[in-house]
This record gives structure tokens, C-alpha cells and sequence, in this order.
């Protein structure tokens, strides 16, 4: 794969900050003309370097007042039982990421909830009615100094 620029990676990160701002803007901020600054961005999603923009929210507002990552350990570790898990994951509203990851666990799982009661519900009826779960380790978050996504 072809190495970004700085000019390329410098467009990246502000738009990873700010993806509204206009391209006059980031152009400004980048160097570049306006004319320029536009080809880059629209090469960068033609490469399928920029997949896609989206609206970043408030979890407070949103109604989301518990968020915890979740280790998973299955009891059997087959392919088959993995893209079972999988599915569950992707079919589940509150489970915000799903990591398979390597150590004493198969995934780690980003899930937020309304409060504790959702997530008890949710770790209950949700996870406890998969097969193959083997543990669970739950770390409630209680801040978050630094999150990029938000």
C-alpha cells in the first residue's frame, strides 16, 4: 500500500476532527488550494483510505448513561462458534464495538446502555443466552480523558 503525504495526512486528521468543515476551510488549514485540497479528498475516499463520514453524539443526550468494555471468553473455539458470537454481536443495538483480539479472551466489546439495569438486562438475557460463552469480565467506564471518536 502506498505511504500517505503529510499534506494527505494532515487532511486526514483534520477531517477526522471536523468532518463538516468546508473545503475552502481545510484548504486553508492544509495549504492548499481550494481546487487541489478537493482532489485530495475525493483520491483519499477513491482509495478507500476515507470510508465514509458520520455524526458524533452525545451519550448523555442520547440517553446512555453506563458505558463498559466487556471481555469475552467462549468455551468452544471454533470457526463456526466465533461467527455465531459475530452475528450475536452485530445484532445487538448496545454493543457499540466488537474486537476479536488476541490473549486470554476472544473479544473485547465496547457496550453502552441506559444505566446499570440496562446493561444487567442486556448481560443476562442478551450474553447469557449464548452457548458457548465461557466468561464474562465487565469494566465499567467512569471517565474518559481522552476518546477520539467523540
Amino acid at each position: 500500500m502506498e505511504s500517505l503525504d503529510q499534506i494527505s495526512d494532515h487532511i486526514l486528521r483534520v477531517l477526522a476532527q471536523e468532518g463538516r468543515i468546508s473545503n475552502l476551510e481545510l484548504a486553508e488549514r492544509v495549504g492548499l488550494s481550494p481546487s487541489a485540497c478537493l482532489r485530495r479528498v475525493q483520491e483519499l475516499e477513491r482509495r478507500g483510505i476515507i470510508t465514509g463520514y458520520r455524526a458524533v453524539t452525545d451519550p448523555v443526550r442520547m440517553g446512555i448513561g453506563f458505558i463498559a468494555y466487556v471481555t469475552v471468553g467462549l468455551s468452544k473455539h471454533t470457526k463456526a462458534a466465533q461467527a455465531e458470537f459475530e452475528r450475536l454481536m452485530r445484532t445487538a443495538p448496545q454493543v457499540r464495538e466488537c474486537h476479536n483480539v488476541t490473549g486470554t479472551v476472544e473479544y473485547l466489546l465496547r457496550v453502552e446502555a441506559r444505566d446499570l439495569a440496562a446493561y444487567k438486562q442486556f448481560h443476562t438475557d442478551y450474553m447469557g443466552a449464548f452457548p458457548y460463552l465461557d466468561r464474562l469480565t465487565t469494566m465499567v467506564v467512569m471517565g474518559s480523558p481522552k476518546d477520539e471518536r467523540r
